[in-house]
């Protein structure tokens, strides 16, 4: 039961930007699946749901990567330090970062394993990303903005 909840709980954060256990709780109910806000809340921790910018400015709930078994937490540390700026050029995504950091940086982001993210190719201090789309590559910046805590 519980592996069919999370699973149902991945579809919905899919499908829908949840941005509350409440919200959450409730599409559960109406898929079939009565929980409780403390259900909900390890099933959250559980997946390693955090919560990142929705197109409207507002927040919803998205899976973080995990490699290996493991969080993502140290890739995550490695571009929070090496990156300067991320930028949108159509269906591309162009991160800046300090001087000879752009390797480690972009094999962080290609452990990540964005969405639509087609390949990346680091020189010395600037990375580029090919999305698959526009959307894609803005879906791309608006992820790695939340997890920089850029605005």
């Amino acid at each position: 039961m519980k592996n069919l909840r999370q699973k149902m709980i991945l579809q919905l954060i899919a499908e829908f930007d949840i941005d509350t256990q409440e919200e959450l709780i409730n599409r559960l109910a109406e898929a079939g699946y009565s929980v409780t806000q403390a259900t909900t809340s390890r099933d959250i921790k559980e997946l390693r749901l955090t919560k990142i910018s929705a197109r409207d400015g507002s927040y919803k709930y998205a899976q973080t990567a995990v490699t290996e078994g493991r969080s993502n937490a140290k890739f995550i540390n490695i571009l929070r330090e090496t990156t300067v700026s991320v930028a949108l050029a159509g269906h591309l995504v162009v991160i800046k970062t300090y001087d000879g950091m752009a390797m480690a940086a972009g094999a962080a982001i290609d452990t990540m394993k964005f969405d639509g993210l087609v390949g990346s190719l680091a020189g010395d201090d600037t990375i580029f990303l090919a999305a698959s789309s526009v959307e894609a590559a803005e879906s791309i910046v608006a992820k790695l903005n939340a997890l920089l805590k850029i605005t």
